[in-house]
This record gives structure tokens, C-alpha cells and sequence, in this order.
């Protein structure tokens, strides 16, 4: 899976603090999403094919998310045809790839009529059809898609997880890169499945989620090493729980 395309890795930056709570600020101003879409059955299907799709095309998670969330949204306010529902969640993966990624990295229609053929959709897309359906949800967004979902938050998070001074018991631990590296790995392992969850405070989600990503990766570390790291510090001290 790709990691974010966020190349100037603001989470290390002087200005990683502000950042943080404009995201979580914006978080909390989130559309409210009801869950209440008579098709929600339907949900688990359409954001697995999401996944497949944003995968052969090698987007990054932040735009796999917010696909996602868009046709969460979308879903959540219009009944419309199972037809007209797979155009919706190839423009929503549209507008988030145009969103959150480069413009070399935006699916052509070539592309994803290719893509629709070998995951037996049924269905041809016309760039009229997918332009008037990306019409539509950006006008039932408001223009607005700068909406934060749990990719947004993993680096910054996870650059604070665990350090050099880290004890536990009063001594030092001397696998901290291997913490590290354990954690990364887990943690985005974890991202990719948190995709099937209904957003809400996703910034709130995705601390809980590297809690107990942090527990096990200290319980593996213990079991290979005898070695177990806290990490809670720098987080607490770095915001306000």
C-alpha cells in the first residue's frame, strides 16, 4: 500500500503543532454522517471495491480515505440506482485522487473502464457521465473537500510514539528503531482496514488505533527481546488528551 504523498513531511516541521489542531479543527466541523442511506448494506462492497480501485491505481491512503468518506456522505443523502452508484464511487475516487494527488497520478477513463471491466462491474463509464456525477458531489460538498480522515494524523502520531529516552521499569530499551519500524508497519497494516469504518472524529480514531498498535508492538518486542518501551510522554506532552 502507499504511503502519503505528503513529500514536505510537515509532521517534523515547526509549524507540525498548528497543523495538527487546523486538522482536528476542521475534524470537529465535519458533515454529520448519519448512517441512515436505505443502501447501506451495500457499503462494505463499494468501499472494498474502492480500495481494489485506488490500489491498481497506487493512490495514496489519504485519497483511498477520503474516497471513502465522500461516497459515506453521498450515500447518505440520495437513494439513487445501483447503476448511478457505481458512476458515484468512481467519481468519488475521482475527486479525491485530484484532491490528494499529483496530476500524473489522476486514473484516466481508459483506465477505469479497464478496471471496472476486470472486477466484473457492469458498467461503461462516458467522461459526460462521471463529469456531471463530480458536478454533483462537489455541490453537495459545497465545494469543499479538504475533509481530514485518519491518514491525515498517522505520520505526526507516530513520529511521537516512542524515543531514545523511553524506559520502562526505569530502564532503557535498545531495540527503539526496531519499535519503530514494528509499529510503522502495523500501524499502516491497520489503516488499510480502518477504511471499512464509518467516520467520526477521525483524528480521535487514529490515536486509539496507535494505542493499540503501540501495546502490540511492545508485547512482540517482549516476547522477541524480553523488552517492553513506553511511549506515552511526548503525545501528552504534545497536546491536550
Amino acid at each position: 500500500m502507499g504511503r502519503t504523498r505528503m513529500e514536505e513531511r510537515w509532521w517534523k516541521g515547526e509549524l507540525a503543532a498548528d497543523i495538527h489542531q487546523t486538522l482536528r479543527t476542521k475534524e470537529l466541523n465535519l458533515p454529520l454522517y448519519k448512517a441512515h442511506s436505505p443502501q447501506i448494506g451495500r457499503r462494505r462492497y463499494f468501499i472494498d471495491l474502492l480500495t481494489i480501485l485506488s490500489n491498481c491505481c497506487g493512490l495514496c491512503p489519504t485519497a483511498r480515505h477520503l474516497a471513502a468518506y465522500l461516497l459515506d456522505l453521498f450515500m447518505d443523502h440520495y437513494s439513487i440506482s445501483v447503476k448511478q452508484l457505481y458512476i458515484s464511487a468512481f467519481a468519488c475516487l475521482l475527486l479525491a485522487s485530484k484532491f490528494e494527488e499529483k496530476e500524473n497520478k489522476v486514473p484516466k477513463l481508459e483506465h477505469l473502464n479497464n478496471l471496472a471491466y476486470m472486477c466484473n462491474v457492469n458498467v461503461i463509464l462516458s467522461q459526460k457521465n462521471l463529469l456531471r456525477m463530480e458536478m454533483l458531489l462537489l455541490e453537495n460538498f459545497s465545494w469543499n473537500l479538504c475533509l481530514p480522515t485518519p491518514p491525515h494524523y498517522i505520520d505526526y502520531y507516530l513520529d511521537v510514539s516512542i524515543g531514545e529516552n523511553d524506559l520502562r521499569d526505569g530502564w532503557p530499551t535498545n531495540s527503539v528503531k526496531e519499535v519503530k519500524t514494528f509499529m510503522e508497519k502495523y500501524a499502516y497494516y491497520f489503516l488499510d482496514f480502518s477504511v471499512q469504518e464509518m467516520y467520526h472524529l477521525t483524528g480521535l480514531i487514529m490515536k486509539a488505533k496507535l494505542h493499540f498498535r503501540t501495546f502490540l508492538s511492545f508485547q512482540w518486542i517482549s516476547k522477541q527481546n524480553k523488552q517492553i518501551t513506553q511511549t506515552y510522554t511526548r503525545l501528552k506532552n504534545k497536546e491536550d488528551w
